[in-house]
């Protein structure tokens, strides 16, 4: 059967390429909500027209309300699920594209797009994967259900929905939204703002999504001839334009952002050199500066799991009224949440900032004994020859959102992680081949 099944992905490969491709045109960023679309109309695009290319296949599909969405086909008491979603995160600046991030084109190999890595690009190539199964008659004596989320990059809103309205609970399953060979270990992820009233006369606004690295952070204020000194003794990137300065910095994933530059922390430090300051720019500088590890924080904070622990300074607002820094946590699972924010409201407080937390996904840590686990790294073992030791992740998936659950590629060991970024792409040859292994490991979840 697993000849088969590899012959028939392949025979696929042009349906596959072409539905991520519609997809990926679709610019699924959160708007304005509505009454008739609570995630913005371009996400609920993304999703009618996701259900209804399963339908085509097939697959009994339900639309609830713009929230959410799933495609099911099978027989049987127990459910198999594999959840995966269609928002994206915001292009940025548009103009820093090579390729324009919502036409999906293709060049060397590769195709471009926001989502194709995350996670329209996975998401479909494993609905293939089932579509091959289907065309082979496989028989389907558990349910397999798609579940087809629209809030990830943001509140989780679309699965707390899910939950609230009593819809069925998968007994196990995956999503195919992170690396290969699989995530056993998921840190908890906690975002917050620190606010206080403006008194300075400085106004900024940079940054944007909480769980994006920020790549420029924008000043136009008096002292542009004194920041741009301090830059250039700093050797901190940036360009003039239009009387404004923009410190450049290099836009990864907050769960990887001390691989990254932190523009607004650099605007920051620079401001703050040159006494151009508010509480939240000292804090910054003081506290965080460019130690997006956050030891004056909590030192060393890190463990043998899921590694050190992650603070991204996402976006800073001071405008007439108020000063809000966003910020993001990935926090090692073998840490309290409490070890982090104690310490952080207190140190915020020196600095007459007030801490609210905005949201927080509890961390994760599944087993490597459960069964899950011993299926999934058999058949990426079969079709790969790699190692398939589980590893950790400081990203949030929504395996935490089920029991059983775990997050299941779709990037290979080695590969670039492009997820959030500009010129976001996946290879055409990769893509394939996971969606091989994820039509296997659902035949091997079948038979189990």
């Amino acid at each position: 059967m697993k000849a088969k099944i590899n012959q028939r992905i392949d025979e696929l490969e042009e349906d596959i390429i072409k539905s991520i491709q519609d997809c990926v045109k679709i610019p699924s960023v959160t708007t304005q909500a509505t009454e008739e679309y609570p995630f913005g109309k371009e996400i609920d695009n993304a999703l009618k027209h996701t259900l209804k290319m399963c339908e085509s296949m097939g697959f009994k599909t339900t639309y609830k309300d713009g929230h959410y969405g799933y495609a099911e086909i099978g027989e049987g008491e127990e459910l198999i699920g594999i959840v995966g979603h269609l928002d994206v995160v915001p292009e940025g600046e548009i103009e820093n594209w090579t390729y324009p991030p919502y036409e999906a084109i293709i060049e060397g190999g590769k195709l471009y797009g926001r989502g194709t890595q995350d996670d329209k690009g996975p998401t479909i190539a494993c609905i293939h994967g089932i579509k091959a199964l289907i065309d082979l008659g496989v028989e389907f004596n558990k349910r397999v259900r798609f579940i087809f989320g629209t809030d990830e990059e943001n509140l989780w809103r679309d699965i707390d929905k899910y939950k609230e309205n009593g819809e069925e609970i998968p007994d196990y399953g995956f999503t195919p939204d992170s690396t290969f060979p699989m995530i056993y270990a998921e840190k908890c992820i906690l975002q917050a703002y620190l606010t206080c009233n403006n008194v300075s006369n400085i106004k900024l606004s940079c940054g944007g999504a909480l769980n994006l690295v920020p790549d420029k952070a924008e000043y136009s204020g008096k002292n542009r001839e004194k920041l741009t000194s301090e830059l250039e003794k700093l050797g901190f990137e940036y360009t003039c334009e239009d009387n404004k300065v923009s410190v450049i910095g290099n836009s990864v994933h907050s769960a990887i952002s001390d691989t990254g530059i932190n523009a607004i922390s650099r605007l920051c430090i620079a401001l703050n050199n040159i006494c151009e300051k508010s509480n939240t720019i000292k804090f910054v500088a003081n506290v965080i500066g460019e130690d997006a590890n956050a030891n004056k924080i909590l030192e060393n904070c890190i463990d043998d799991v899921s590694g050190k622990l992650t603070f991204n300074v996402a976006n800073l607002e001071l405008n007439d009224k108020i000063e809000k820094l966003g910020v993001d946590i990935r926090i090692p699972v073998t840490y309290k949440k409490e070890d982090i924010v104690t310490n952080l409201k207190k140190i915020s407080s020196t600095y007459n900032l007030e801490y609210n937390e905005r949201h927080c996904l509890d961390p994760i840590y599944i087993s490597e004994d459960n069964f899950l686990v011993k299926i999934l790294r058999k058949v990426y073992e079969e079709e790969t020859g790699l190692d398939s030791t589980p590893i950790s992740s400081g990203g949030g998936t929504y395996a935490r959102a089920f029991d059983n659950f775990i997050a299941f590629g779709s990037v290979f060991p080695g590969k670039p992680e492009t997820e959030h970024q500009t010129n976001e792409f996946i290879e055409i040859n990769d893509i394939i081949k996971a969606a091989k292994i994820y039509s296997l490991a659902v035949y091997e979840l079948l038979q189990y």
